[in-house]
């Protein structure tokens, strides 16, 4: 399969995220090679959009956001897992697809051994998921998707159709929730069930009161 060439990743993020659904990503390890159809994204839009990364500006964390498009963004979270990013628009826009889900469609021995208790539906059914069965971690921060001798890359599957594509709010985010930019190809097992963003409830005091 071709590599996606980086003016793929050269449009504005809303464009992207939906085209990178039926994409594949390719991940080489000494461990051997996985192969993944993406299946569910969400698009976030750097400096301009409160539920990214980089609402706030550049830091440590998300600098790679800032730099030039078809570059991976991992980051940890919750102190357990990996999430990752395709960094897309114009270098300095900042913005970048989170994968969400998707579907192994080579290597699939091989991730079942970094998911062991997952069934085959839910292996890549999950941002962290996704990540862990095609190990991905820090290691593969800031990493240019687009080389074709580079370990981790973009390749070009059968783009989904567009008549399946759906589109609604993202997961679990509190800022820009009702912004429609997770895009799914609808009817496919291996996306994610939605989540909308719960917010803690305060400790009741003593004598009752929040």
């Amino acid at each position: 399969m071709p590599i996606l060439p980086r003016e793929f990743f050269d449009r504005p993020v809303e464009e992207v995220a939906p085209a990178l659904l039926g994409q594949i990503l390719a991940h080489r390890t000494a461990e051997g090679e996985v192969l993944l159809r993406l299946t569910e994204v969400e698009a976030y839009a750097g400096p301009l959009d409160a539920a990214s990364h980089a609402y706030r500006g550049r830091t440590a964390r998300n600098a790679v956001m800032f730099g030039p498009p078809g570059h991976s963004y991992v980051y940890f979270t919750y102190g357990m897992h990996f999430c990752m990013n395709l960094v897309c628009g114009e270098d300095g826009d900042a913005s970048a697809v989170l994968l969400r889900a998707g579907e192994v469609i080579a290597g699939g021995e091989l991730a079942a051994t970094r998911r062991p208790r997952s069934s085959v539906r839910d292996l890549a059914r999950g941002p962290a998921r996704l990540c862990q069965a095609m190990g991905i971690g820090r290691e593969q921060y800031g990493l240019d998707v687009c080389s074709p001798a580079g370990p981790l890359r973009a390749l070009a599957g059968e783009p989904a159709d567009p008549a399946s594509i759906m589109a609604g709010p993202r997961t679990g985010v509190t800022g820009a929730k009702e912004t429609p930019w997770r895009f799914w190809i609808d009817g496919d097992p291996s996306v994610s069930p939605y989540r909308a963003h719960v917010p803690k409830r305060r400790k009741a005091t003593a004598d009752g009161r929040g």
